[in-house]
């Protein structure tokens, strides 16, 4: 179980070129970050993967099936394998928690994937455990959206996310606009979730120090290309500069420990 890019071009109109040409593989189980500047094509990269867009050249494959060549119908299954949790919780403010959280297990696509519909008690016990893995109490269940917290709202998303058990999850900046306890929380449960879940998550973001958290390997995008790809130790000790740049606030911040795990003296990267 694999997803990878084979010479994805992607433009929008003849003057705005996205994508040119990218290529790689997100290894099964494993945390991969995307990071660029704004505008460089992250969560374009994301929206291939699930169909939302097509490339203008080459290939996205995703569990062996080249998805570009799927219609509709075909996609629907690959949709299935794939958990998208978006910068807002976007939940439904008119359904309750256990109702947003349960939504994706009443789905025909979903109840066909299992050839049956399940019981209302198979129901709650899924959500209960999905709530208690993003560690919610069960007293939330017959909350409104607007009756928890942001941060609340953002562990119902990926409850809601993860319940119909996916084998990707994508995360489309997710710690954007957060505050930095609740950014520490979310990057958390990612990592928890993916490894506890054994399921393979790509995160597009712009931020380093989550990627330098949690990322077993981190892509930087940057003029329609791919600038670096390599694991967190590789990431710290590159030359390149745009990568210098986005670590230079995140290294000043490490602690001694951090560092060191890092393989960085007190200044900077060995070399």
């Amino acid at each position: 179980m694999s997803i990878r890019f084979d010479e994805v071009h992607k433009s929008f109109g003849p003057k705005k070129r996205i994508l040119q040409g990218v290529s790689f593989e997100v290894k099964t189980g494993e945390i991969l970050f995307i990071l660029g500047r704004s505008g460089v094509g992250k969560s374009v990269t994301l929206k291939h993967i699930v169909g939302v867009l097509k490339p203008d050249r080459g290939a996205v494959w995703v569990d062996g099936q080249d998805v570009t060549k799927l219609d509709e119908l075909e996609m629907a299954d690959i949709r299935r394998k794939c958990g998208m949790v978006f910068q807002h919780p976007a939940l439904l403010d008119s359904l309750t928690v256990y109702e947003n959280v349960s939504f994706g297990l009443r789905t025909p696509q979903y109840t066909q994937s299992l050839q049956r519909p399940l019981t209302e008690a198979e129901i709650r016990k899924i959500v209960l455990e999905k709530l208690s893995l993003v560690q919610l109490p069960s007293k939330v269940l017959e909350r409104y959206p607007t009756e928890i917290s942001y941060g609340m709202q953002k562990r119902v998303s990926l409850a809601r996310t993860i319940a119909p058990g996916p084998d990707y999850l994508l995360f489309d900046e997710p710690t954007t606009g957060l505050d930095p306890i609740t950014t520490n929380a979310v990057n958390e449960l990612i990592f928890r979730l993916s490894r506890e879940l054994k399921v393979t998550s790509i995160v597009v973001s712009h931020d380093m120090n989550c990627a330098l958290k949690i990322a077993d390997r981190i892509l930087v995008l940057e003029g329609g290309n791919i600038l670096f790809l390599g694991d967190v130790q590789e990431t710290v000790r590159t030359k390149e500069p745009l990568i210098r740049e986005f670590l230079a606030e995140t290294l000043e911040l490490l602690t001694p420990e951090e560092r060191s795990r890092y393989g960085l003296g007190e200044k900077g990267a060995k070399k």
